[in-house]
C-alpha cells in the first residue's frame, strides 16, 4: 500500500451497487483494508461478481490483482463495519431522508476524526448533514462512473464543512490517482451530471423524433464531441475554434447564432410510452451483447484513452 494511504485505511464502503463495488475495487487495488456494508441478501455474490468483472481493467492499469480480495471484509452489521475506520465512502440511495438518517448514525458510530465522504450524485452536503452534530466532517466526493476508471471526483463542501475536511478529501483522492475538482457552489447535480443531463435531454429528443437511433447517436458523439472534449473540454474547444482571435472571436461570430438555436432544442417527456420506445431502441442497438460484455469492451476502450491522455 502507498505509505500516504496508511492514514486513510481502513475504509468502509457503504452501499454495494455499481458505484460502491467500483470504489471497493480501486481501494483494494491500492492495498487498503476495505469493509463493505450493505443489507442485500446477495451481498457476497454481488461483490465477488463485480470485482471479477473489474479485475481485467485494474490489471491493464498496472495494478496487481492476484490477491485483490485479501483485505476485503464483507460486513452487514454497520457498527462492526465502522469500528476503527478512517474514511467512509457512502454510496446509498439518492434519498435525502435516507442519507440524513444514515449520517446521524455514522457520527455516533465512527471515531471523531473519521472522514465522511458521500458519492451522492445530486444531494448537497448541507442537506445530508442537516441533522448532524458534527456536519464539519461531511463532504461530497462524487465520482463519475465507474470510479475505478474515470478520474474525476467532484468535491462539494456543505455550508459547515471544515477546510480540514476539504483538504483531506483532495489529498485522499489525489493519492488514489483521481482528479478532484472543487465545486465552489452547491448546486443540485453538481457539474458533470448537469452537463450530462443537458446533453442527454437532446439525445432523447432526437431518438424519439426518429432523427437517429440510439446506436447512431452514440456513434456521432463518440466520433466528434467525445474526442474533442476528451482533449480540451467545451471552452478550450471554442477558444481554439475562434482561431487567432480565440474565444472572443468565436462569440462575436457564432455566439448569437448558437443562442438562437437553443429555441429549437427538444423538450421530451419521459412518459411511459416514450420510455418504452427508448428502451426498445437501446435493446435493438445493443441487445445482442450482455451488460458484462459491453462493460468489458467499454473498459478496454477507456483504458486505451486514459493511457494515451497520460502520455500526451
Amino acid at each position: 500500500m502507498n505509505k500516504q494511504l496508511t492514514q486513510y485505511s481502513p475504509v468502509t464502503v457503504i452501499g454495494a451497487g455499481v458505484i460502491g463495488i467500483s470504489w471497493t475495487a480501486l481501494f483494494l487495488a491500492n492495498g487498503m483494508e476495505v469493509r463493505v456494508n450493505d443489507i442485500s441478501d446477495t451481498l457476497e455474490e454481488d461483490i465477488h461478481h463485480g470485482l471479477n468483472t473489474i479485475k481485467p481493467a485494474l490489471q491493464a492499469l498496472g495494478y496487481n490483482v492476484d490477491n485483490l480480495t485479501a483485505n476485503l471484509i464483507i460486513e452487514k452489521d454497520l457498527e462492526k463495519a465502522l469500528k476503527g475506520v478512517k474514511v467512509v465512502q457512502e454510496n446509498g440511495p439518492e434519498n435525502p431522508a435516507f442519507k440524513q438518517d444514515l449520517y446521524q448514525k455514522l457520527e455516533q458510530l465512527v471515531d471523531k476524526d473519521t472522514l465522511l465522504f458521500s458519492s451522492s450524485s445530486g444531494i448537497p452536503a448541507t442537506v445530508i448533514a442537516e441533522r448532524m452534530v458534527t456536519p464539519e466532517r461531511v463532504c461530497i466526493g462524487h465520482p463519475f462512473n465507474p470510479p475505478h476508471l474515470i478520474p474525476l471526483v467532484e468535491i462539494s463542501a456543505g455550508e459547515k464543512t471544515s477546510q480540514v475536511t476539504i483538504d483531506k478529501a483532495f489529498e485522499f483522492y489525489n493519492i488514489l490517482g483521481k482528479t478532484p475538482v472543487e465545486i465552489k457552489k452547491e448546486v443540485p447535480g453538481f457539474v458533470a451530471n448537469r452537463l450530462q443531463s443537458a446533453l442527454f435531454k437532446e439525445c432523447i429528443h432526437l431518438v424519439l423524433e426518429g432523427v437517429v437511433d440510439a446506436k447512431e447517436l452514440d456513434t456521432i458523439v463518440q466520433q466528434s464531441i467525445g474526442i474533442r472534449w476528451a482533449i480540451g473540454g467545451p471552452f478550450l474547444s471554442f477558444h481554439l475554434g475562434g482561431g487567432q482571435g480565440g474565444f472572443e472571436h468565436f462569440m462575436a461570430h457564432l455566439g448569437r447564432n448558437m443562442q438562437q438555436s437553443w429555441a429549437n432544442l427538444g423538450q421530451p417527456e419521459l412518459n411511459d410510452a416514450n420510455v418504452a420506445k427508448l428502451i426498445a431502441n437501446v435493446q435493438t442497438s445493443y441487445g445482442e451483447q450482455t451488460i458484462d460484455q459491453l462493460a468489458e469492451a467499454r473498459d478496454r476502450s477507456q483504458i486505451t484513452l486514459l493511457t494515451a491522455l497520460r502520455e500526451k
